[in-house]
């Protein structure tokens, strides 16, 4: 069995910009958490998100962040059912 990797780069997130104004902007509100991790609220590219979790479900993430390589697993994903929009990952260090 292949274990396939996903990984994004992220940001922190905008200043002044609300979860809205930031996915009108293609970027996608996560946050970040685990034990022995402060949290923290970052965002990635939006399609990038939609299209690799569509083509490899359960695969492993790595979210780039400051450089460095997050190992992580799609915790939650929350969805508006009425437009089919993501609106908030939250990811969990493994």
């Amino acid at each position: 069995m292949t274990t396939t990797e996903i990984k994004f780069e992220a940001q922190a997130r905008p200043e002044g910009k609300n979860p809205r104004q930031t996915r009108t902007m293609g970027l996608l509100p996560v946050t970040v958490y685990g034990k022995g991790v402060e949290s923290k609220s970052l965002v990635i590219n939006a399609h990038d998100f939609a299209v690799e979790r569509a083509a490899k479900a359960g695969a492993t993430c790595t979210l780039v962040i400051d450089k460095k390589d997050v190992k992580v697993e799609i915790q939650n994903v929350q969805v508006n059912y009425a437009t089919n929009e993501i609106l908030n990952v939250e990811f969990k260090t493994v």
